[in-house]
């Protein structure tokens, strides 16, 4: 119990609410070509499938996408049917609310079924931008602007210019993967040296108790001891060791007259835009759930909290389901009903800054306040 809470109060919890790892967005949309092509009205419709891989540890997601258009009518009559491949680079910015701005540039290979002296075959280069709208977790209007300039196979010197336009809808599933915190080597300990004890019994520490009764003979100078001479308060909590049910509360944490934190922060690890708690939080759930089954005269408010991505009721609603299911979590280990409340911050009540990753993480977290009857 008391490596518990000194555990719960250094880390926060990973409750993610990012993106999906696939999307797949099938689009229609309109591309008006340069005059030199000879496409009648310099133009044509067509329709499009992008599929996006997403990735929890890059802003840059790469997306793979063919552009048909079925017919596409020549000034000098006649008609082909024209078919685009493209890969690109998505650069994805923060999300304001609903909106998710993007921006993409990439290379791909344009196929023209009825080739003509002005409009061949040939690779070209494409950059773009645009916007996703989402209804919710899974479906999002898409719009996006594209140019393309593309190479001919006897007009190396010179580009073809086509822009287009186009809507669509965006489905997106799947769970992106979260990376692991790298392990860290446990520090390794400097062997103590030996004291050999004074053939004259002394106080070698200056604590005021002598070494043959001194169980702490190295205590630093000016520490408050008690008849043991060993530290009489060590975690420096103001509660003395002989009152402190919770000795290895972390320097600073403010803590009750049985030297308990106020409030912890737990590590609890939630599926992707899920409450369902994750299996490697267990122990942790376990060892919460014993501290308060010991000490029943403790009762816990849970309190969720998310990140600014994404919609602030959306987020409300996430840090509730979170909060409760901790809750239950803990009642199924034994604690008592009564013991228990929650709540859910969503993204109300940041504690570092939401612009910067690692201060999202900061701020996507479980936090538990002890109250002693």
């Amino acid at each position: 119990m008391k490596k518990f809470l000194l555990l719960s109060a250094l880390v926060s919890s990973v409750l993610l609410a990012g993106q999906k790892q696939y999307e797949i967005s099938p689009m229609i949309g309109y591309d008006l070509a340069e005059g030199n092509i000879g496409i009648k009205h310099n133009g044509h419709y067509l329709g499009a499938l992008e599929v996006q891989f997403n990735s929890p540890n890059s802003k840059i997601s790469p997306e793979f996408s063919i552009l048909y258009s079925p017919k596409a009518k020549y000034d000098i009559g006649g008609d082909t049917a024209i078919t685009r491949g493209a890969f690109n680079g998505v650069y994805t910015f923060d999300s304001i609310d609903n909106l998710v701005p993007f921006a993409k540039a990439g290379i791909g290979i344009e196929n023209v079924n009825n080739e003509t002296s002005g409009n061949k075959n040939g690779f070209f280069l494409d950059a773009g931008a645009g916007l996703k709208y989402f209804f919710n977790d899974n479906i999002a209007l898409k719009a996006e602007a594209i140019y393309l300039a593309k190479a001919t196979g006897i007009q190396n010197k010179r580009f073809d210019n086509n822009l287009i336009a186009m809507v669509g809808l965006t489905f997106a599933f799947g769970e992106t993967a979260v990376q692991e915190e790298p392990k860290q080597e446990p520090i390794k300990e400097e062997p103590k040296e030996e004291v050999v004890a004074a053939p004259v019994d002394g106080d070698d520490d200056n604590d005021g108790i002598l070494n043959s009764k001194d169980q702490c003979p190295n205590t630093a100078a000016g520490v408050e001891v008690d008849a043991n001479g060993c530290d009489n308060d060590i975690d420096k909590d103001g509660v003395v060791n002989a009152q402190d049910i919770c000795p290895n509360t972390p320097l600073g944490a403010q803590v009750n007259d049985e030297g308990c934190p106020k409030e912890v922060t737990l590590n609890i690890n939630f599926a992707t835009n899920s409450a369902k708690i994750k299996d490697s939080s267990s122990t942790l759930l376990d060892e919460y759930a014993k501290f308060l089954t010991t000490y029943t005269n403790y009762s816990a408010h849970i309190v969720g909290h998310t990140d600014s991505r994404g919609a602030a009721a959306y987020n409300k609603k996430l840090s509730e389901k979170r909060a409760e299911a901790v809750v239950q979590a803990l009642i199924a280990r034994g604690v008592d009903t009564k013991q228990l409340s929650w709540e859910g911050m969503g993204e109300e009540q940041p504690i570092a800054d939401n612009k910067t990753s690692e201060g999202r993480s900061q701020n996507r977290r479980i936090e538990a306040q002890l109250t002693r009857h």
